[in-house]
């Protein structure tokens, strides 16, 4: 994802405060045994590639609006970052058998529907969207990634990591805030509207296909019971409000 940095003091997220246990302390070839575990696992891949994917066009398009050729060849950079990691997905699911497009089909009415929903109307709204939409949906597949067997959670915690883009849209935004403090009252209003609908729509991603729900909820990999969801979006939360905060823009 674009900007998947974590802010400072951050709590810790369960897969770095934690010893890992059940399915979480396997590798691949044990934990895929279970057909059910391996439906899900192969959904997250396919989600997560097609969102690189995504990422990388969106990038692409947002260079456009650059103000200056520094600016583009800075996104222009971010978008082969998010290609590279694509790239590892697409490798990997075919790597265990899998058809990298079946893999990610389910998943592109979901991520086409939010980006047409928020659609930049300027440089400073993409950068905002970068920083902010894109890391809730980052934070919730470290949860998830929380529950993985070992090879697939390095897995995903490397393709989220952070491509640069968060220091970048901090700065930016910050300036053009200092220059005209009535751009932040926007921004504000705006990351707000992309809180909701990212929120909503990872509900709809993991709602949408049963394998995924199944591990997230209980079952299989050591699901979440109904406390811990709501910790996991309480910790998502405060994640975005301290970005917000990075940003200069009340939550």
């Amino acid at each position: 994802m674009t900007s998947s940095d974590k802010p400072e003091n951050a709590e810790d997220t369960p897969e770095t405060s934690a010893g890992h246990t059940g399915v979480a302390a396997m590798e691949w070839a044990a934990a895929s045994a279970d057909p059910q575990y391996r439906a899900a696992v192969v959904d997250l891949l396919g989600a997560l590639a097609y969102g690189e994917l995504a990422a990388f066009e969106r990038l692409a398009e947002d260079a456009k609006l650059a103000p200056t050729l520094a600016d583009k060849a800075e996104l222009a950079k971010m978008a082969s970052a998010e290609f590279h990691h694509f790239e590892r997905l697409r490798d990997r699911l075919a790597e265990i058998g899998e058809e990298p497009t079946l893999a990610m089909e389910p998943f592109v009415a979901a991520y086409d529907g939010f980006h047409k929903q928020t659609a930049p109307s300027d440089w400073l709204e993409g950068l905002v969207k970068a920083y902010v939409g894109d890391s809730i949906a980052s934070d919730f597949y470290r949860e998830v990634a929380a529950r993985l067997d070992s090879d697939s959670r390095a897995l995903v915690l490397a393709v989220l990591d952070d491509t640069g883009h968060g220091g970048f849209a901090v700065e930016k935004v910050r300036a053009a805030i200092d220059a005209d403090p009535r751009v932040g009252g926007r921004l504000a209003l705006w990351a707000r509207r992309l809180m909701g609908e990212a929120l909503s729509q990872s509900q709809r991603v993991v709602a949408d296909r049963d394998a995924l729900s199944t591990m997230l909820v209980g079952g299989v990999a050591d699901g979440f019971d109904l406390a811990e969801v709501g910790k996991m979006f309480s910790r998502i939360t405060e994640a975005h409000t301290k970005r917000m905060a990075a940003l200069g823009l009340a939550a």
